[in-house]
Order: structure tokens, then C-alpha cells, then sequence
């Protein structure tokens, strides 16, 4: 505990003398006296209550007095905190949206895996920007780099197949990715890009668009999804929907060449499980730089003491209407 004002603590010198004073009177100042010719009744009699209670008063105003000086002089208490500043990242998620994500080899189907674990990858990334791209035979911004968690993964969840032509570009959404933070003054930058298939169509070759990302200094972890084997798909028949086996192709060989020559990594998920430790991994990785500052944070004390004093102040009053009742 320290003093804001320790000066005014000089004050404490008037209640002192104000105590020196009260036993100044109280031995040597005048008061009434009587001629008798023996004190032994009263030597035998001890000190009355009234006598003792008759001091308190005083001792309660005085202790008031002290409680206000100390108030005003302000006491204060401090503790150190540390304030985490992190220095974030800018993540791309390339998200492959061909209708063979809608294969069941994951559960529910590999689209619906891909994004719920993608949206707890953005939970965990509270200080990093992160931004959204869909591909299949073309590919598009779903959502800018962004911190803001509830929009993200909101579009996040607005992922589906379908809704642009069918096909498998991963050079358009590579270049679509990387053109999204290009301009990024962010000290590292990441794509992580998830496919299920090989690149048959975009005006853009996968080769092109590593090189492009490489210039930028931009890393891409590559991740290819699907069992291996063959994978039940959804399939419309004459007779309505029907489930087939179909073969799974995955052009690991590309995506391989993709993470080299970008400094990343490639990785093969098989399940959800699989899928959800590579995304774990990838977080781990990808680490924030941190910064502790030190600070102080200051707790008013003065309070206290000036409640103290109040309730000596209202104990002395209760006191003096006590003794004026006493006989």
C-alpha cells in the first residue's frame, strides 16, 4: 500500500497532540475535589464503569480523526498486470465446393466434415485474419480476411456444392487465395488449401499459381480428402437418388508440389478424425508472435477508511446518549 498525497500523513500530529492534551487535563487540569477524612471506600471500590465509558468518546472521535487523515491522503494498493499483445496471422481457407464433396466416406459427407472443423479452426484463431475462398470449376471470395469471428463462420456455414460450375480448378483457387492478401502487410501469411480431386479445369495451372503464392511469401498447407479406395457418392438414378461406390482420385503428386515449392506441408485426411488432427497441427504451427507488457493497475483504498471513520463517529454519538441515560 502506498500514499497518492503522503504529505497531508503530517496531519497525524494533530491527533496526537490532541491526545497529549486530553491526558494533560485529565491528570493535572482542575477538577472538583472533597475533603474527607479517609479514601478507603473508594480505594476499596475500584474504578466504576462510568468512569471507564466516560474516556470512549474521546477515543472514538480521535480514532475518526485519524481514519480521515489517512483517507485523504489517499491510500492506494497496486498490482502487476500483464497485457498479452499477439502479432496475428492471415489465413486463406481454399475450400474445394465440386459435387464429389459430397462423397460419404466422411460423416456426414466430406463438405459438411470439411466445414465444421474448419469452423473450430477459426474459433481458435482469435488474433488472426482469416478469409474464405471457394473453388470447383471457378472460384470465388466467400469472405474477405476478416477478425470478425460471427461473420466468418457464419458464411462459413453458407458453404455448399452447387452453386457455380462443376469441375475441380485448384489453380483458380489458389490464385484467388493468394490474391486476397497479396497486399497483406502481415508478417506471415498462409493458405490452407483442401481439395478432393485432380485439376481438370481454370485458366489458371496449380504450378503457376505455387509460384505466384511463393513470390508473395506466402505458405500453402495442402490437404486432400477422401478414403482410399473407393467412397459411397450420392448419384441421381431414373428412380431417385441411389448411393455407388466410386473410385477416389486425388492428385497428391500436385498437391505435394504445391506445399514444396511454397515452404508448407501436404497432408492426406482419410476421416473426420484424421481431417480434425491435421487442422490441430496446422494450428500448432502456425503460432502468433507474442509480446508481454507489464502494467500496473491501481485499487482505491480510501474508502475503507473513510467508512471506518463514519462508524466511529456514529459509535461516539451512541455512546454519549448511553452515559447522559446512565444514573
Amino acid at each position: 500500500m502506498f500514499f497518492e498525497y503522503p504529505k497531508l500523513l503530517w496531519l497525524l500530529a494533530v491527533p496526537v497532540l490532541l491526545l497529549i492534551h486530553y491526558l494533560w487535563m485529565e491528570l493535572f487540569g482542575r477538577r472538583p475535589h472533597l475533603r474527607v477524612s479517609t479514601a478507603a471506600p473508594w480505594l476499596k471500590g475500584g474504578t466504576s464503569a462510568l468512569a471507564v465509558i466516560r474516556h470512549l468518546p474521546f477515543a472514538l472521535r480521535l480514532a475518526a480523526l485519524v481514519l480521515i487523515i489517512v483517507a485523504i491522503a489517499r491510500p492506494r494498493s497496486s498490482t502487476e498486470i500483464e497485457k498479452v499483445n499477439s502479432e496475428g496471422i492471415d489465413i486463406v481457407l481454399a475450400m474445394d465446393v465440386s459435387t464429389s464433396m459430397l462423397a460419404r466416406d466422411f460423416k456426414p459427407d466430406r463438405i459438411s466434415a470439411a466445414k465444421d472443423i474448419a469452423i473450430e479452426f477459426i474459433a481458435e484463431r482469435p488474433s488472426d485474419r482469416i478469409g474464405i475462398v471457394v473453388f470447383a470449376g471457378e472460384s470465388y471470395t466467400q469472405c474477405p480476411l476478416t477478425t470478425d469471428r460471427a461473420t466468418l463462420i457464419n458464411l462459413m456455414k453458407e458453404v455448399q456444392t452447387g452453386l457455380i460450375e462443376d469441375g475441380t480448378a485448384i489453380g483458380n483457387g489458389l490464385a484467388t487465395a493468394v490474391a486476397r492478401m497479396k497486399d497483406s502487410d502481415a508478417k506471415s501469411r498462409v493458405v490452407i488449401l483442401l481439395t478432393d480431386g485432380v485439376n481438370n479445369s481454370g485458366e489458371v495451372s496449380p504450378q503457376t499459381a505455387a509460384e505466384i503464392a511463393k513470390t508473395y511469401g506466402i505458405r500453402v498447407y495442402t490437404i486432400g480428402v477422401g478414403a482410399n479406395g473407393m467412397a459411397p457418392y450420392p448419384v441421381m438414378t431414373p428412380w431417385g437418388p441411389d448411393i455407388q461406390q466410386m473410385k477416389v482420385e486425388i492428385d497428391e503428386q500436385l498437391l505435394q508440389e504445391i506445399a514444396d515449392v511454397t515452404g508448407g506441408r501436404y497432408f492426406r485426411a482419410t476421416d473426420n478424425t484424421k481431417l480434425s488432427e491435421i487442422y490441430s497441427e496446422i494450428n500448432q504451427m502456425e503460432k502468433a508472435r507474442t509480446t508481454i507488457d507489464s502494467f500496473p493497475v491501481y485499487k482505491e483504498l480510501f474508502g475503507k477508511y473513510a467508512l471506518a471513520a463514519l462508524i466511529c463517529l456514529l459509535l461516539e454519538l451512541l455512546v454519549l446518549v448511553l452515559i447522559r441515560r446512565l444514573p
